[in-house]
């Protein structure tokens, strides 16, 4: 096996795991038994807890 073909090869199969790893990563998001959790985590930051500790 050549340089260029292994190089080739390291570019084709790299495109593939990271194109898959996205895949995984759009569908975990999107998921709708997700979207309770994300919309939890969306007004942590508005919530009122815990304002003591700031002063």
């Amino acid at each position: 096996m050549s340089y260029e073909q292994l190089s080739a090869f390291a570019q084709t199969s790299g495109m593939i795991y990271f194109m898959a790893i996205f895949a995984a990563v759009c569908l975990y998001v999107f998921w709708p038994s997700n979207r309770a959790k994300f919309d939890k985590a969306a007004r942590m930051p508005l919530e009122n807890e815990d304002i003591d500790h700031v002063r």
